[in-house]
């Protein structure tokens, strides 16, 4: 065997083999060495005087370069990707040399010139592969940003109730009982300070994330108890079933209409043949469960514009890995439901699709002062969130 024909090949396969089975091997520096091999023992042919071989070998070598080339063009930093992808490129291009060599040079330079042609199809494949991991990283990251956008406006919205209670309580308790002894009354100044300065801060944080909304706007954040209008008007038809007397803190029941508002609109999107839509909201042990499946089939291949789908990158059990179905929408949703300290999946049923959320339940009772005393207690203008 013609060990010197066969290096080429054998790197090549090597190379190919390390950059998908070697964590520690970054495919980049498998290309550019499986290349180098290759062009280096191209050029040994004229400046050694060997004679053309036969093509078994360069056979044996095309693929896996072709491969190399796609794999780098794909994955390799952008800094050295034309690096990367183009040496095994070359490699593919100038091999017929070997088998060519010498001869005449004309039809050395017209075949490697068809030859190139490889190449050029698998770096373009591999660009194209690259756009769209790249536009599925951003759609996935600005899904990402909006929901932790809509979190920090609910925070506003949720901290500054409790802190204007806590406002209410230091204010009402320095009018209440009379004279209170200095070191009280001072903590209780301090208390009121501390909440005025936090709201403003918030205020503050809120206006930086957010784009002034119009005067118009109404950011209520609907729950649970919307969830009837918001079924009621949903087609296919869709059944809902709660619990009854289900009571849940403000950021978990806001959280349970937008799980189920997003599953609606995915199935609107994704199962245009489905017949029946369930909504079902149950608390127990503590957490409380939403769970809406259709049965619109399990439908492949459906895209948004944006790219998701049912058969996108999540979904099929933990939202955020794995594979399955779930578009961008659940995988900012997700995110919102870890943060209340639950999980969302969504994935096929056997007519249809799910998707389901735990959360937990408990409620934190609102601390009230006497029916007396509210009427006299109001809050200072800045302090109103």
């Amino acid at each position: 065997m013609d060990v010197i024909a066969a290096l080429p090949a054998l790197a090549a396969l090597t190379a190919l083999a390390a950059a998908f089975f070697a964590p520690g091997v970054p495919a980049a520096h498998a290309a550019e060495t499986a290349g180098t091999v290759s062009i280096m023992v191209t050029a040994s042919y004229p400046l050694l005087g060997r004679q053309a071989d036969g093509g078994l070998w360069m056979m044996a070598e095309t693929p896996p370069l072709l491969a190399l080339v796609l794999v780098a063009a794909r994955r390799a930093p952008a800094r050295r990707a034309v690096l990367s992808a183009g040496l095994p490129g070359a490699a593919v291009a100038l091999m017929l040399v070997r088998v060519m060599w010498p001869g005449e040079p004309s039809l050395m330079i017209g075949g490697c010139a068809g030859w190139s042609l490889l190449s050029i199809a698998a770096a373009g494949t591999g660009l194209y592969l690259r756009s769209l991991d790249t536009a599925g990283h951003r759609a996935v990251t600005e899904a990402r940003r909006a929901q932790r956008l809509a979190l920090a406006r609910d925070l506003h919205d949720y901290v500054a109730h409790d802190l204007s209670g806590i406002l209410v309580q230091a204010q009402a308790a320095r009018m209440v009982s009379g004279p209170l002894p200095p070191p009280v009354a001072d903590a209780l100044r301090r208390i009121e300070e501390a909440g005025q300065r936090a709201l403003a801060s918030m205020d503050r944080t809120v206006e930086m994330l957010h784009d002034r909304p119009d005067a118009g706007d109404d950011h209520r954040l609907p729950g649970i108890e919307s969830l009837e209008s918001l079924v009621g008007g949903f087609s296919p038809p869709a059944s809902l079933t709660v619990t009854p007397g289900l009571d849940l803190p403000r950021e978990t029941s806001a959280t349970v209409y937008r799980v189920v508002t997003e599953a609606l609109t995915n199935v609107r999107r994704h199962a245009g043949a489905a017949t029946r839509v369930a909504v079902e909201v149950t608390a127990g042990g503590g957490a409380v469960r939403v769970r809406i499946t259709d049965d619109g089939g399990r439908r492949s291949g459906t895209t948004d514009q944006d790219g998701s789908g049912r058969d996108g990158s999540l979904g099929g059990g933990s939202l955020g890995g794995g594979s399955g179905r779930g578009g961008f929408g659940l995988i900012g949703l997700s995110e919102r439901v870890g943060v209340l300290g639950g999980s969302l999946t969504a994935g096929p049923t056997r007519d249809g699709w799910h998707v389901t959320a735990v959360l937990p339940a408990e409620t934190v009772p609102d601390v009230t002062l006497p029916a007396e005393i509210v009427p006299d207690v109001t809050l200072p203008s800045e302090a109103t969130p």
